[in-house]
């Protein structure tokens, strides 16, 4: 645990929890969610994402401590059955870093891994994986000992294959082609905030639109960026009816509506006019002692990775539904 206080995304996992009391904490374990849960076992405490493969049900799950664990779903699954996780990653030659975000790049069969250093901020890659044999395709560095302090956070994929990994310290987007090779680094002045504090969780969820643009959000400030990949020009979502503030994870729900994890647990945002503009017009407020931090779609429904585990000795995790609720 001691390594992971030292990032600025643990120590806020860290005040979040410390303000909730362990009287309110074991209420919330105890009672029932009132939507569909799957629960899972894992030895480790803390998931940062999960994604739903829907070719072979299952769900998909980075470790904070490293590696990646599947959880397959039978066709008869009952709710309240606990699933063992089965660890299909794990990599002695990125021990010691986070597997982060992850995404699905399904004409090409693969999952691509983002990975990190959580302690000193000195090390970012991401890696892809054979769906099928779990082979490691390619590893391509983003950052070292020698470069400026990075974090790489989550990754998206465009009908091409190139890959985009956004920083959440240094606040840019790293592209990496098909094969592996980095091909540029996407930065703008808009990425930034005068005030220190806005930018010490910084650019974070991304998703690639079908219409070929980039979706990005900023951490600290809630704000949603549109990026054309091609120019890199860079403009501001401008959004109305609520913050996006402390979104993480993001997932297109389809090409309009877009699924934003975080603190609330979850947001619905719409967009009618190509995401120049968008509405915040759903809410979905789950067990928040659990911290929600992504997002996927299984069966046209939205479920929400919680990051942290309860119980011993083997942890139990859960993959929520969410079911958002209007904005009035």
């Amino acid at each position: 645990m001691a390594f992971l206080l030292c990032s600025p995304r643990c120590l806020l996992l860290v005040l979040i929890i410390s303000a909730v009391p362990l009287g309110f904490i074991i209420s919330l374990e105890r009672s029932k969610s009132s939507t569909n849960v799957y629960e899972y076992s894992s030895p480790g405490w803390f998931r940062e994402c999960s994604k739903w493969d829907d070719l072979n049900r299952r769900f998909l799950v980075s470790y904070i401590e490293g590696g990646v664990g599947q959880i397959s779903v039978p066709e008869d699954h009952t709710p309240g059955t606990v699933i063992e996780a089965k660890t299909v990653i794990k990599e002695s030659e990125l021990a010691g870093n986070a597997s982060l975000g992850m995404v699905i790049d399904r004409p090409r069969n693969r999952l691509l891994v983002v990975s990190a250093d959580l302690k000193g901020n000195l090390f970012s890659a991401v890696a892809a994986y054979d769906l099928t044999s779990w082979n490691r395709l390619f590893l391509t560095q983003l950052s070292g000992p020698g470069d400026e302090k990075a974090f790489s956070d989550d990754v998206a994929v465009d009908e091409d294959g190139n890959a985009y990994i956004t920083d959440a310290k240094a606040s840019k987007i790293w592209k990496v082609g098909a094969n592996g090779e980095l091909l540029t680094i996407i930065k703008s002045p808009l990425f930034t905030f005068k005030e220190w504090y806005k930018n010490l969780v910084a650019l974070n969820g991304i998703v690639y639109h079908p219409d070929g643009f980039l979706l990005v959000i900023h951490t600290f400030t809630g704000t949603l960026y549109k990026i054309n990949p091609k120019t890199e020009e860079v403009k501001l979502v401008k959004l109305v009816g609520g913050s996006l503030a402390f979104g993480d994870g993001i997932e297109l729900l389809s090409s309009t509506k877009l699924v934003v994890a975080g603190n609330p647990s979850g947001r619905l945002v719409e967009s009618l006019d190509g995401w120049e503009t968008a509405t915040v017009v759903a809410k979905y407020s789950g067990p928040m002692h659990r911290l929600a931090t992504s997002a996927t779609v299984k069966d046209g429904k939205v479920y929400l990775n919680h990051m942290i585990g309860f119980g011993l000795p083997n942890t139990k995790h859960n993959i929520v539904e969410a079911v958002f609720k209007p904005v009035n």
